[in-house]
């Protein structure tokens, strides 16, 4: 009898001590990011880099990528701000049908227009190139929000 109760306590210590792994683990998934600590400009010559590595940009390539790069990052700084603003205050603001129409078609018409600047910038190959890049990225993130965290070489 001693030994059930033993047996009985252990696995309920052990079951209580997995669930508080798992819950520092998700933590790190919520928001935690290290960019958040990134000023604008940081970020933006962050991403500049990644995408001359990958896309093999000239010079003048580079300078018209960090402009649109630091434009883009000034923008997403400011509405995480806002953001973190709003939570802060207590229950978010609910948008309304018409808000959020139209918070979309701005954010379409600002992804339309920084296409149009990056196909200016970069030579087909590379666009396409990107494009290509972007939509992987995509998938991946797509992937991994879903829970399908299988490796990436595993055959599916």
């Amino acid at each position: 009898m001693k030994k059930i109760i033993l047996i009985a306590i252990a696995l309920i210590g052990l079951q209580g001590f997995a669930q508080e792994q798992g819950r520092e683990g998700r933590k790190h998934h919520r928001g935690d990011h290290a960019q958040m600590d990134l000023t604008a400009e940081q970020m933006a010559t962050l991403q500049t880099k990644r995408m001359t590595l990958a896309l093999d940009l000239n010079a003048s390539q580079q300078e018209d990528i960090q402009a649109l790069n630091l434009e883009k990052a000034t923008k997403r700084k400011a509405m995480m701000a806002e953001r973190q603003a709003n939570k802060d205050k207590g229950a978010p603001k609910k948008l309304t049908s018409e808000e959020r129409y139209n918070k979309q078609i701005a954010m379409l018409d600002a992804k339309i227009a920084e296409k149009a600047k990056l196909q200016k910038i970069l030579s087909k190959e590379q666009f396409e190139k990107f494009e290509n890049m972007k939509k992987q990225k995509q998938r991946a993130n797509r992937k991994h929000k879903n829970g399908d965290r299988k490796g990436k070489y595993q055959n599916n």
